[in-house]
């Protein structure tokens, strides 16, 4: 007999033990979410109350001495914990995710010493009592030189004056910026065949970005600079401008203007003083926040955020995604080396299915296609609608936890978190319903010199006046 008390006496334990920790697990799925702050207040409480007479419809099932109602409410409570602990892990993932967003001043930049390939100098240290040159006209150096000032002896040059300055021997090497060298090497089609890099070291540079005044997303008009850079790797390597386009959204009339301005676009850079202009891609170069006043500059309007996406961004979140659905209205191929080898992706007429190198190669394209640079444009456009259509699809609900694996470190975004989850929630309560509208800016073919590039003419697209203004009142409606 006190065997058989002791027995139920432990079985009792056993079953208080499955209640209490139900409801604690419930409790604290209860404040992750209201933490989270994206389910509206109404839709909270409902979930509360219900959460609520399930802990007390277990509670009375695991007192109640039916031997059959016991496991009736261990199962309900176990169904009740795995369910309420995937929204616990789903609810920190969330969170974590939304605060490493608060990443986006930072810059990475690249820097090279190269000396001359047939040269005998290997190593940094071999350049001591020797003179290596930087280019004088490229802001942003001072790190650089405060970190190499104590090892070598850097002095100033102008950048018209650096390769014959390395090729005639008057400077030993030369300390050179990722985005310096590969204009340089546009400009001397033989420039890498004649060096040979023997440091490489990079900076994080915090900056200070000045945009207009945030505003409550969920209520106001608001501009998005999507700045999507040619490289792999990590978001913060500053790099030229692939892809620059803003969005117009209206929260009120539930409108979504995509405005793409070509990346050869021949424009003035912000607060440049030189009668040179440069191409929109090469803004990139000088920074995010170069870009965002050039474009605003551009498009008479004021740019509130800004977003920014590299190679590596589009063909994770593409892949997480499950790949994307889109609408091809030309047949083309598009060509690319890739690690060495030539990679080829052919895109059919018709809705075609995309994983994440081939929505970033028809992203890309534009060889092959007869309108070049301004079928580019759409083609992005139309990428990143299908991304947008995919996210806001139920089938989301299954991919959340890998999207948010493949936006962390590689998206940048500078919308304060508290913002981004009070327009999830009011999306969430109405279920709105979005219009998206395209739009992009067109130009015709012309060779100049650029602010970065003063020794070569190179290809850039002078704007349509028309095409601009028209671009300009498109905007300013969707804002209104």
């Amino acid at each position: 007999m006190a065997k058989q008390t002791k027995k139920n006496q432990k079985k009792k334990k056993i079953f208080k033990g499955i209640n209490l920790l139900t409801g604690i697990i419930c409790l604290i799925f209860l404040i992750v979410i209201y933490f989270l702050n994206v389910i509206p207040p109404l839709y909270l409480s409902i979930l509360s109350i219900i959460i609520l007479i399930l802990v007390l419809i277990i509670t009375l099932l695991l007192k109640s001495k039916n031997w059959k109602k016991k496991m009736l409410g261990t199962f309900f409570s176990l169904f009740l914990i795995s369910i309420t602990s995937l929204g616990i892990f789903y609810g920190i993932h969330t969170l974590s995710f939304l605060n490493t967003m608060e990443m986006a001043n930072i810059n990475t930049k690249t820097y090279y010493i190269v000396v001359l390939k047939n040269s005998e100098f290997n190593k940094l240290k071999d350049l001591k009592n020797t003179k290596i040159a930087y280019n004088s006209d490229l802001d942003g150096n001072n790190e650089a030189l405060e970190k190499l000032k104590k090892e070598i002896k850097l002095e100033a040059k102008s950048s018209k004056d650096l390769i014959d300055d390395l090729e005639n021997k008057e400077v030993s090497a030369l300390m050179v910026e990722s985005n310096e060298l590969e204009l340089l090497e546009e400009e001397h089609l033989d420039f890498p065949a004649l060096i040979k890099t023997i440091y490489e070291f990079t900076m994080k540079i915090k900056i200070d970005t000045e945009l207009a005044e945030e505003v409550d997303i969920t209520k106001e008009p608001f501009n998005v600079f999507i700045s999507g850079i040619d490289t792999y790797g990590k978001i913060s390597n500053v790099s030229r401008s692939d892809v620059n386009m803003l969005v117009s959204i209206n929260p009120k009339t539930h409108q979504i203007l995509f405005t793409s301005i070509p990346r050869d676009y021949y424009v003035k850079l912000h607060d440049v003083d030189t009668p040179y202009k440069d191409k929109l891609t090469h803004a990139g170069i000088y920074g995010i926040d170069m870009s965002v006043k050039t474009v605003e500059d551009l498009l008479a309007t004021k740019i509130n955020y800004y977003a920014k996406v590299n190679f590596t961004s589009l063909i994770k979140i593409v892949d997480k995604l499950g790949g994307i659905d889109i609408e091809n209205d030309k047949a083309f191929i598009a060509s690319y080396n890739e690690d060495g080898e030539d990679v080829y992706y052919e895109y059919k007429v018709g809705l075609i299915h995309l994983d994440g190198k081939s929505a970033l190669a028809y992203a890309r394209e534009r060889k092959s296609l007869a309108l070049g640079d301004l079928a580019r444009n759409k083609h992005q456009q139309i990428i990143l609608e299908g991304i947008i259509n995919k996210a806001l699809s139920p089938k989301i609900i299954t991919k959340y936890n890998a999207l948010l694996n493949a936006l962390e470190g590689n998206f940048v975004i500078n919308i304060d978190s508290k913002n981004i989850t009070n327009l999830i929630k009011e999306q969430i309560e109405n279920n709105y319903s979005w219009t998206i509208n395209k739009n992009a800016l067109t130009g015709s073919n012309d060779y100049q010199y650029t602010y970065s590039n003063k020794q070569v003419k190179a290809y850039v697209m002078q704007p349509d006046l028309d095409s601009l203004k028209e671009a300009q009142e498109k905007i300013e409606e969707i804002l209104k």
